[in-house]
């Protein structure tokens, strides 16, 4: 036993578990009736009934009709509450930031989204501007506010320690917003928050997984590393920095921290727009801007650069997965991003590498897209706060 770590049970500790179990229930399997979760817990219903009333006083769960009857009275249904705000996620990436209200089953209720500036004293007024008007507007509900940051941020500080695309160091935006809104803030790197977030509202054969690796492909590359359902941050906050590691040499673009040789700099969504521009070089007439929707648009209508451009990305995306299934040997490898659009044209790349990388006898690793859509961060950024209410049910 880890003695620094180590907690003395309370009396109230069974029931707080018990607390949990129910409420973990209704949100997986609602619609769902007492006499159901006390069949599936083996829970007292007594006790079941107890805890709903208390979630319910709560305002955690609602009652939203009679079910059928099986032979006796006709059983009432529960649910997640919805429609009332309980989160803040401040979704922060190196292009836009995204400040939205959502209630206890994830749904975004309002939104704001404005563009990323380099200047961090600027975005702190931004951020706290907006936080303080949704929060100022919802003042009869227990609001909490989850930030997602692309770079390490330590939880037990609260503080960001890095963002390297901007060069931002000990940005203390957690405890800007705490001082001016009194609102408990939790915030976290972009794909650890990713991660979390396909626990929470993934694809079910997604969640089914307790060991898996969330691989967030983006301006940069980012990965949440989940251990028997837990987030695994390292010392710090610092783990899964593996955008880092090193999988080539003369890399297309520069990897934020400098380097042409980290995966980032040869899988990132700036990689694969370079690739796309340096093919077009001797046809002006279609070397112009470009961002990664619309490249993946015109791959999906079948124009030949765009589909080489994403393929070769995708062969570097192969190499870096593989490293990490080889290392951690996770259940699964989930991808999230734009580039689940183009998946249909890129798996093959990306299974060939990693086929060729692991050696026989070793368990397989299932890859897998993303379920949580376009704003896979901004759905991490809430079920920050969500994972924290439902664990404390409070």
């Amino acid at each position: 036993m880890h003695k620094a770590k180590a907690q003395i049970a309370r009396p109230n500790t069974i029931r707080d578990i018990n607390k949990q179990i129910v409420l973990t229930y209704v949100r997986d399997r609602a619609p769902i009736s007492r006499a159901e979760i006390a069949r599936e817990t083996a829970l007292q219903r007594s006790t079941v009934s107890a805890i709903v009333d208390d979630l319910q006083f709560g305002g955690l769960i609602e009652e939203i009709g009679i079910g059928d009857s099986t032979g006796g009275r006709k059983p009432t249904l529960l649910q997640i509450r919805t429609g009332v705000p309980v989160a803040i996620g401040v979704d922060i990436t190196p292009r836009h930031t995204t400040i939205a209200l959502a209630d206890l089953a994830g749904q975004v209720l309002q939104k704001d989204t404005f563009p990323t500036s380099p200047d961090a004293s600027y975005m702190s007024k931004q951020i706290i501007k907006r936080v303080e008007k949704y929060a100022l507007e919802n003042k009869k509900h227990n609001l909490e506010v989850g930030i997602s940051v692309p770079g390490i941020a330590d939880q037990m500080t609260g503080k960001v320690r890095y963002v390297p695309y901007f060069q931002w160091s000990n940005w203390d935006i957690a405890k800007q917003i705490a001082e001016k809104t009194n609102l408990r803030i939790t915030i976290d790197n972009d794909a650890n928050a990713t991660a979390l977030a396909e626990l929470w509202f993934g694809d079910e054969v997604n969640r089914r997984d307790r060991n898996f690796i969330a691989v967030l492909v983006a301006e940069g590359i980012g990965t949440g590393i989940i251990f028997d359902g837990q987030i695994y941050r390292g010392d710090k906050g610092a783990a899964g920095e593996f955008g880092h590691m090193i999988v080539g040499e003369n890399a297309p673009v520069q990897c934020s921290c400098g380097s042409r040789n980290c995966w980032e700099a040869h899988a990132s969504e700036k990689a694969t727009i370079f690739r796309y521009q340096n093919q077009m070089k001797n046809q002006p007439s279609k070397n112009g801007d470009i961002n990664m929707g619309q490249l993946i648009k015109l791959a999906n209508k079948g124009e030949r650069e765009a589909i080489q451009a994403l393929k070769e990305t995708a062969k570097y995306i192969g190499i870096g997965i593989s490293n990490l299934i080889i290392g951690l040997s996770p259940q699964s490898v989930v991808v999230s991003g734009s580039i689940v659009q183009v998946w249909d044209l890129i798996k093959d790349e990306i299974n060939c590498l990693v086929e060729r990388s692991i050696r026989q006898g070793l368990p397989k690793a299932v890859i897998r897209t993303s379920s949580l859509g376009d704003y896979p961060t901004l759905m991490g950024s809430l079920s920050l706060v969500l994972a924290r209410k439902f664990a404390s049910a409070n």
